[in-house]
């Protein structure tokens, strides 16, 4: 377990490879349900993108957190954020620093508190915001937040997100001369996966080739963590090529190389196998997709 200072608290990092991913499942819900607070008031207060890249966050390793895009208060900017390892929501101005921890705080409190903080910057309260899309039937039905319950779930699901953003920023480094290339990093809220797109073709988005590479916290497809190279469009399930260890090929609704968080921590590197196979599947896909 690594240790980083924070101001006046100490962050604490746990290796994955001690982070069971079956313990992750309420504390994934949870966080699912906490980061529509700071989603609602990205709708309410930038504009509106086709993409909807409006809604995704950006991870920030210094605090451990998701932030929706700066905002322009009265004061300067403003930064709106959530800490996953315990559940804690950030509010910052030029002016004014706030947190807001949500164990024991229902939902809409917790969207009362932000709203507050928001008016007094100027900006519109995201309760009434609308949402395009629908969250899983676990994850809209959470009203109170219980973290204490399950804390050392909460820094294992953000060791995961840390991760990951730290290999899928090296990734988009990598391969930084493909044109048009690859997204920058963010979490989506719908899905509340992390992720980047790359685009190896101009074009209409829903026939031009490109290449999803990134990791779900869980999902009904995989009740864990699990990285996903989708290529698209689809490939034809028929006659794929060998998946790079230590994963596999998933072709139940859609066609992907999937490694879930139990296969890369069997490896004893966690680190070295997420890279490795991050590179070759997605090397994998391109190929297949003649691109």
């Amino acid at each position: 377990m690594t240790q980083t200072a924070k101001g006046s608290h100490v962050v604490k990092t746990p290796d994955l490879k001690s982070i069971n991913p079956s313990d992750l499942k309420i504390a994934r819900a949870q966080a699912h349900k906490a980061v529509q607070i700071i989603a609602k008031a990205a709708i309410a207060n930038l504009p509106a993108k086709p993409d909807d890249s409006h809604t995704n966050f950006e991870w920030r390793s210094a605090d451990g957190a998701f932030f929706i895009a700066p905002l322009e208060g009265v004061d300067g900017v403003i930064e709106i954020g959530l800490r996953i390892a315990d559940l804690k929501l950030i509010a910052r101005s030029a002016g004014e620093k706030r947190a807001f921890p949500l164990n024991g705080q229902s939902h809409n409190a917790a969207i009362q508190w932000l709203d507050e903080f928001l008016a007094a910057a100027g900006k519109k309260p995201g309760a009434g915001a609308d949402v395009a899309y629908e969250l899983p039937a676990n994850v809209d039905a959470i009203d109170l937040y219980a973290v204490n319950e399950s804390a050392s779930a909460f820094a294992g699901l953000s060791a995961w997100f840390g991760f990951t953003a730290a290999l899928l920023d090296a990734f988009v480094k990598r391969n930084a001369a493909i044109t048009p290339g690859p997204s920058p990093v963010r979490c989506w809220p719908h899905h509340f996966d992390i992720a980047t797109y790359v685009s190896l073709e101009a074009g209409d988005a829903e026939t031009a080739r490109g290449v999803g590479v990134g990791l779900s916290p869980g999902d009904e497809a995989y009740d864990e963590p699990y990285f996903y190279i989708n290529p698209w469009p689809h490939l034809n399930p028929q006659g794929l090529p060998p998946a790079p260890a230590p994963g596999h090929w998933h072709t139940d609704g859609f066609v992907g190389l999937i490694a879930t968080a139990t296969e890369i921590v069997s490896t004893g590197d966690p680190a070295d196998a997420a890279k490795s196979f991050v590179n070759a599947a997605f090397e994998i896909g391109r190929k297949a997709l003649k691109a």
